[in-house]
């Protein structure tokens, strides 16, 4: 009867097994269930297949023209996705009251004695308390990542450009019209492509020379006949412990083509000036070498840290064993070191594909390359997809270029991680 009561409104199967406070509660959360479904989803559903009617017009009003404000398209899409999500949520608050209705039910006619609402506050506060401090960031979560991503990928199948921006205009939705334009229109398919393939290849370079940066440093420093080794780790690690933009700041002025100190020291050597900013392939060295001072001294600590790990007797049997220094490190050193750094190198590698502060700090995509829709020689994919959408309005474009950056980082990070040694035997342990 409880479970029955429960199916027809939330509360009643509650009320029912005497718990009169959690029936009362879940009564009012029934009405607010009824309120949303009723009054509040049809115009969600209506928002978000039309994303409006009436169009933002002017109406002239005696001698006057009076602008009259239509629907909002994405305040329509916003309002629509989050009634939707709250539907689901209550939802499952419905399900659970009748779960609970269920199990409380069985335990009366066991002869049990329901718990008071008393009994179930201290309950959940004893027992269910984490429960209760991850509820916040959790609805936090939900609401600052998972709802713009949501938001994101709906915008991808309209037509939202800044041509063609609300509340001045409505939107539409265009299918995958975004997306054959980017993989098949030779304007987008051509920067798509030529974008990709430099964000795969900096992301390469970027992590090996980083990795290998501080590989390299932390073998030197860890030497038994260097001195002051302390100093030695501070001074490496100065780089990464100033602001990234006073960093790129200081470099782009250093490798600047006409006045820069670094062309002014080649020439001072006999050696011709460096176009390290103006021309595309002394442009992404640039980038590389920057990135690498500040990415070596992270690597450096972490590496550091493995090797101290390593047990010396491993050593000491190499050197009966007759090994040079070369053989240690390779056979000993650089497995062990991997061997733990492995998942680091891979998530090293998926940030350096996301890596803005670089590119737009340095070079800001540039030089520029008429070629390219909206891109420059050096621009990865997600500065690409920055000036799609803060400087040239493409929304729609950008929003499809977000979900291909989610895509392929989501699946090269998973296939990867799960490739790698630990996690295999963490799964089989």
């Amino acid at each position: 009867m409880a479970t029955i009561l429960s199916v027809l409104a939330m509360g009643l199967g509650q009320l029912y097994n005497r718990q009169f406070m959690k029936g009362i509660i879940l009564l009012a959360v029934h009405a607010i269930t009824l309120y949303t479904v009723i009054f509040k989803l049809p115009h969600a559903v209506w928002g978000l297949t039309t994303l409006g009617e009436t169009q933002t017009q002017l109406k002239k009003v005696g001698r006057l023209y009076q602008q009259v404000m239509g629907d909002h398209s994405v305040f329509l899409m916003i309002e629509g996705l989050v009634t939707i999500f709250a539907v689901i949520l209550l939802l499952w608050i419905y399900v659970l009251n009748i779960k609970d209705s269920y199990r409380t039910g069985k335990l009366r006619e066991q002869g049990g004695v329901p718990n008071t609402f008393r009994q179930t506050v201290s309950f959940v506060l004893s027992y269910r308390f984490p429960y209760l401090i991850l509820a916040l960031p959790l609805a936090g979560v939900f609401f600052f990542t998972i709802m713009p991503i949501v938001f994101m990928i709906l915008i991808a199948f309209t037509d939202y450009t800044s041509k063609n921006m609300p509340p001045a205009h409505l939107l539409n939705w265009t299918g995958f019209d975004a997306f054959r334009d980017v993989f098949q229109l030779k304007g987008w398919s051509t920067t798509f492509y030529k974008v990709t393939l430099w964000t795969f290849l900096w992301a390469i370079l970027a992590t090996l020379t980083g990795y290998f940066g501080g590989f390299g440093a932390a073998l030197l420093v860890q030497q038994k006949r260097i001195r002051f080794k302390s100093f030695w780790r501070t001074l490496f690690i100065l780089p990464y412990a100033i602001p990234m933009f006073v960093s790129m700041l200081i470099l782009q002025n250093m490798f600047n083509g006409q006045f820069g100190p670094v062309n002014q020291y080649l020439e001072l050597m006999g050696f011709d000036r460096i176009p390290w900013l103006s021309d595309p392939t002394w442009a992404k060295v640039t980038l590389v070498i920057a990135n690498f001072w500040v990415a070596f001294p992270v690597s450096m600590l972490m590496i550091i840290g493995i090797m101290s790990t390593i047990p010396k007797d491993m050593y000491e049997a190499a050197d009966i064993d007759g090994a040079s220094s070369f053989q240690k490190t390779r056979l000993i050193t650089f497995p062990s070191v991997m061997y733990s750094m492995a998942p680091l190198i891979i998530m090293s590698f998926v940030g350096n594909m996301n890596n803005f502060n670089v590119i737009f700090l340095l070079t800001n995509g540039n030089p520029i390359n008429s070629d390219l829709q909206f891109a420059g020689d050096t621009d990865i994919l997600i500065t690409w997809l920055y000036k799609l959408s803060m400087g040239y309005g493409q929304y729609n474009y950008a929003s499809v270029i977000g979900i291909i950056i989610f895509i392929i980082l989501s699946v090269f990070a998973i296939w990867n991680v799960r490739r790698t040694k630990t996690f295999k035997e963490d799964t089989s342990s």
